[in-house]
């Protein structure tokens, strides 16, 4: 069975030797994905809302170039800085899961580059 590297240019590069995403059968499996402006190639780390849409885009963007969307994400797991940062993290997210409440994971951790947030989604493709 094969699998297939996704890679977009409306997400950042990944920054070590991994994919943005691996495609396997009809299942996504996307790296983690900081704040990262994929047009800068800067941290957007001012404020976790900021942070946490950014994050987002770019995840939608890797979604995207595996033809599936947000409707399609099963799981995700949210690694934040700090737990302070829960409730903001949720009213964002929720911006972007409208119509799905996929299986969740959030744990407190330290990040690379000191990023504030990284989340990393499977979906499914159709």
């Amino acid at each position: 069975m094969a699998k297939e590297i996704i890679n977009t240019k409306n997400a950042p590069a990944a920054i070590g030797p991994y994919s943005q995403a691996i495609k396997f059968q009809n299942l996504l499996f996307t790296s983690g994905q900081i704040p990262i402006n994929p047009e800068t190639g800067e941290l957007v780390n001012s404020n976790i809302k900021e942070a946490t849409h950014q994050v987002l885009k770019n995840i939608e963007n890797i979604l995207k170039g595996a033809n599936t969307s947000f409707d399609n994400v099963i799981k995700t797991t949210v690694f934040i800085k700090d737990m302070k940062y829960f409730a903001d993290v949720n009213e964002i997210y929720g911006e972007y899961f409208v119509n799905n409440k996929p299986a969740r994971s959030c744990v407190e951790v330290k990040l690379p580059k000191d990023a504030l947030i990284e989340i990393e989604v499977v979906a499914i493709v159709d």
